[in-house]
This record gives C-alpha cells, sequence and structure tokens, in this order.
C-alpha cells in the first residue's frame, strides 16, 4: 500500500489560536500547480478557503499594445491561468474570484521594465509584480473579504525568531527556494502570510496535486516573463520606448571606440554572447553608459566587482554597519560573504570579500543571515546619469 504524501506533512496552524474552521485563507492563485495544491491543501486540512487570481495581461490580439500572440504555457497570470484556478476551485469546492489589474499592471511594472532598460539596467518584473501589485493589492482584498492570513505557493518559510517576530527563510529545497523574488515584502506582509510549500520540493507538490485529483499536477513551471509570451523582450521595450534601439559605440574601459552597436536594449552587465560583431578575443559586457549609448567591453578580469551600491531598501531586519552578511546578486546565485555600511541618503555600499562577476545593474543584492532573508535593494547602473531608475538617488 503505497503512503499518502498528507500523511507526512506537519503543517503547522496558520493562525496563533485559531483552529483551521475558524480561519478563513485567501489563497492567491496563478494557476500553476503550487498555488493550486496550496489551496486544495488547505482545504482539505478544514480551513475555509476563499481563491483569488489576478488578471494582469491580456494576450489577445485585439489588445493593441499586445504582442499579437496567443499565450503559450510557460508564462503565467493569463487567461489559460484564470481558467485553470478556476478550474481548481470548482474542483475543491471552494469561492473563486478573479480581479482585473491590466491598468496597474502596465503602470506599475510594464512601464518600469521599459524604464529601467533605458537606464541601461536589467530588470527583475517578478519581484516588482509581487511588490506593486499581488502583495500589496492582494493583501488589501484578502483584508477587506475578512480573511486572517494570505497564503501563496513560493517555495519560503516563515519562522518566528526571538521576541516571535516572523522571519523570511529560503526553502527548504535549495534548488526551488524563491526568497530572493521576496526580498521586497515587509514587515506587515510577512506577518499577515503563510508559505505552506516551504518545506516540500517540486515533486513533492506535483505529487501532492495528483493525490488531491488536480488537472494542473502536471502542468509545466513558468519560465518566460508574462507579459513577454515570445520570450523577445526587446520587442516590448521598443513598442514603448523606440529610442533604446539608438546606435552606438563599444567601447574598451579607456573610452576607446571598438565598433559600433545596434542599441543598448541588447545588453545586460556580464554578457558574453549576442554581441553582434567579434574582437579578435572573448569579450564581456561591463558597463553600460545609456546618455552616450555606449556599451563598455573588456576582458573577463575587469567584470570583478567587489564595491557596488544598492538603492531603494526595503528591510525585515536593519543590519549594523559591517555587519557580515551573504550576499546574493542574482536569481539562481548562491552567494558570497560581504559586509554593508549605510549612506547618509538611504543607499547601501556592499563591500564583497572576493571581486564578484556579473553584478549587473537592475537586479537585487538580497542579505541573508544564514538561511534568513533580512533585506535587499536594487543594485543601480553607476553610469546611468540622468537615465536614473525611479528611487535611484544618486550614481555611485
Amino acid at each position: 500500500m503505497t503512503n499518502s504524501i498528507l500523511d507526512t506533512l506537519n503543517i503547522q496552524p496558520l493562525v496563533a489560536g485559531k483552529k483551521p474552521e475558524e480561519t478563513t485563507v485567501v489563497a492567491a492563485m496563478s494557476g500553476g500547480v503550487d498555488s493550486s495544491v496550496v489551496a486544495a491543501l488547505l482545504h482539505k486540512l478544514g480551513y475555509k478557503v476563499v481563491g483569488i487570481t489576478l488578471q494582469l495581461w491580456d494576450y489577445t490580439p485585439a489588445n493593441d499594445e499586445a504582442e499579437g500572440e496567443t499565450k503559450k504555457f510557460g508564462t503565467c497570470c493569463a487567461l489559460d491561468d484564470v481558467y485553470d484556478a478556476r478550474r481548481v476551485c470548482q474542483t475543491v469546492g471552494i469561492p473563486h474570484y478573479v480581479l482585473n489589474y491590466e491598468s496597474e499592471f502596465k503602470d506599475k511594472v510594464i512601464d518600469d521594465f521599459v524604464d529601467t532598460y533605458l537606464a541601461g539596467a536589467t530588470p527583475i518584473p517578478c519581484v516588482r509584480c509581487n511588490q506593486r501589485i499581488k502583495f500589496d493589492s492582494l493583501m488589501s482584498k484578502a483584508k477587506q473579504l475578512g480573511g486572517d492570513v494570505l497564503v501563496t505557493g513560493h517555495y519560503v518559510r516563515k519562522v518566528m525568531g526571538e521576541g516571535g517576530k516572523p522571519e523570511l527563510h529560503q526553502g527548504l529545497s535549495s534548488d526551488k527556494d524563491q526568497s530572493y523574488y521576496l526580498f521586497t515584502t515587509t514587515p506587515e506582509q510577512l506577518e499577515f502570510s503563510a508559505f505552506p510549500l516551504g518545506d516540500l520540493t517540486k515533486d513533492q507538490t506535483r505529487d501532492l496535486a495528483q493525490e488531491l485529483g488536480l488537472h494542473v499536477h502536471q502542468k509545466p513551471d513558468s519560465q518566460d516573463i508574462c507579459f513577454v509570451p515570445g520570450g523577445d523582450y526587446r520587442k516590448v521595450v521598443t513598442k514603448f520606448a523606440p529610442e533604446a534601439e539608438k546606435p552606438g559605440n563599444f567601447v574598451d574601459s579607456k573610452g576607446k571606440v571598438l565598433g559600433q552597436h545596434k542599441g543598448i536594449i541588447n545588453f545586460t552587465v556580464g554578457q558574453r554572447r549576442g554581441l553582434g560583431m567579434a574582437f579578435g578575443e572573448p569579450m564581456y559586457v561591463t558597463a553600460i553608459r545609456p546618455d552616450t549609448s555606449e556599451v563598455v567591453v573588456g576582458p573577463k578580469e575587469e567584470l570583478g566587482v567587489k564595491t557596488f551600491y544598492v538603492f531603494d531598501m526595503n528591510w525585515l531586519r536593519k543590519p549594523e554597519n559591517g555587519t557580515e552578511l551573504t550576499v546574493r546578486v542574482r536569481a539562481g546565485h548562491k552567494g558570497v560573504p560581504g559586509e554593508v555600511k549605510h549612506l547618509d541618503d538611504g543607499r547601501m555600499q556592499v563591500d564583497l570579500f572576493d571581486p564578484e562577476e556579473a553584478v549587473s545593474p537592475g537586479q537585487a543584492a538580497v542579505f541573508y543571515d544564514d538561511k534568513n532573508l533580512i533585506g535587499g535593494g536594487w543594485i543601480e547602473n553607476p553610469h546611468a546619469g540622468s537615465r536614473k531608475v525611479k528611487g535611484q538617488i544618486s550614481a555611485a
């Protein structure tokens, strides 16, 4: 007889002092397997579950801002996903609401995506969406519905620290940990949130989905940016900002012109392939200067960065100057040791112990004390000039 994975779970009460049948849970449902399992699992455990899905982008050709393509598997938050979330709720027997946030998504996520590329940086729209749409808007709606807690399908853990204060920890499965994408979570949002999948692997989640009878148990994970279903982000950026394709020069670190490129939109710091010309030796993008449309290239040894600056900080626990922390500078990065220093203008100076390659402006620097995420901010482009990202105070 095969053991049920449900029997192996040890999910603590989501709200202290309240039984499951007394607790109203609002589940953020993207239509994928993770959030579907969260909703179905908590319903099975006796919680009063309400599913909410945000419709963020319309992929139909009738939308003149769309790319003229129908939505494919590998993206998220589109009409197919809304259907999947609704079908899961029908299967489970819980109410489901769909909220249209397309206008807010355009203003708060897509416009930021375009502006960040114009500033010579590489954006992370999923973080901006979590920060400005999903957690902010969903939390407000959850409270309006009388919810006691908002749950998501992220692979992170909420751990009670000293004095009963919640901490945000990496997921138990390091290859699926999603804490990097949640560094903008505020203490108030963390207090009201729960992440039931934090102790599971993806395979266990899929097994749970099948055991719970969910049709999405084999649905592929999201890969593409949701509003770029074809994977060509350049189309999106140039649609809203044609100047992103303004030609410019490749230069070396001393300013010597090496050739021409077809627009800074085609490059990110750390890039080696697809530069569009041969240099006679392997060359990497080491900096992007949007005011002059210059792309600085150099050998691999010029990529290493020990000191950089971070702005628009969010802290779950603010460190003292000189605190040694683990610093992750991109998704999938295991993290390296370094020290942090608060600057008078609100930025952070980060001093790594050893040079790190591909510290790319526009990505996030996220700080950990062991597995505990304590905060983070956005890596600034010291060459941004007049093209600063919103929130960037000054160039370093």
